[in-house]
């Protein structure tokens, strides 16, 4: 495995850009090719069985491509399938739950954590079963929150709409007296302001807000230099994007993900 090959992102959409997006801030230096497989979004409806052979066969993809390592920049898939991808492929294979369960079970204080994620992500008990491995003194109250998801790739990520829709999702959590919240889809970055002043305004000024992208970058960054695998070269890297279905609104959903311009993706057929 060469230190110079690329490090393979997947989701099951665009919403994994903003892993790549972190993975850009951590790691400048790295090429990076992420595989969306805009064909079959979303993974979240879907049962397991359909979502580990569907992850298969990115993850396939990337490995065909020479990948040094694969980020699963999907919670879903995080939650069902990363062991499964172990056993199929020799290379590492790193998820998005165990980094922000790390994180959240670090920085919280009351030892109560809420999750907002997709319904299958929450429904799979995945992060309480990740925060278990790091603590056993924490309690996770799991939400729901599918509506976030629509309204972070039609860019409606301020004003009433998204509050409200966030107001609505936190109030259970409220009642659970929460103090640290994880973002678990990684749609949701791009609603963190609203969610960040929501969270504050149920849950205190001193609530937190954990993104498991940046979680997920910090894991990926030490992982590399702890196994030689980091970029040695001083220029930037670039992103390559591969994509199953080419949507109409490709261009401007990409680069509200990943923040900045994107070229032309190809479209691979799996």
């Amino acid at each position: 495995m060469k230190f110079t090959a690329p490090i393979g992102v997947f989701d099951s959409g665009l919403g994994g850009l903003t892993v790549v997006r972190a993975l850009r801030r951590a790691l400048p230096n790295e090429d990076i090719l992420y595989l969306g497989d805009t064909a079959r979004v979303p993974y979240g409806t879907k049962g397991p069985a359909t979502v580990t052979r569907y992850a298969i066969a990115c993850a396939g993809h990337l490995v065909k491509r020479g990948v040094k390592a694969i980020v699963i920049a999907c919670n879903t898939v995080s939650a069902v399938a990363p062991e499964r991808l172990r056993v199929e492929f020799d290379l590492p294979i790193l998820g998005v739950i165990e980094p922000g369960a790390r994180e959240a079970t670090k920085v919280t204080r009351s030892g109560r954590i809420g999750v907002l994620a997709t319904t299958a992500t929450i429904a799979s008990g995945a992060y309480t079963r990740a925060v278990t491995r790091f603590s056993t003194r924490v309690e996770v109250f799991g939400q729901a929150a599918p509506l976030l998801v629509p309204l972070a790739e039609e860019g409606w990520t301020e004003g009433d709409v998204p509050r409200l829709a966030v107001r609505r999702y936190l109030a259970p959590l409220h009642d659970a007296h929460i103090d640290t919240l994880v973002l678990g889809c990684t749609h949701y970055p791009l609603l963190r302001a609203v969610i960040e002043e929501e969270a504050r305004k149920s849950f205190g000024n001193d609530a937190r807000v954990v993104d498991s992208a940046e979680a997920t970058a910090e894991d990926v960054h030490s992982f590399l230099n702890e196994r030689g695998l980091a970029q040695q070269k001083t220029q930037n890297g670039r992103v390559d994007l591969l994509v199953t279905d080419l949507p109409a609104t490709f261009a401007t959903m990409a680069e509200r993900f990943l923040g900045e311009r994107v070229e032309e993706p190809e479209v691979v057929d799996l």
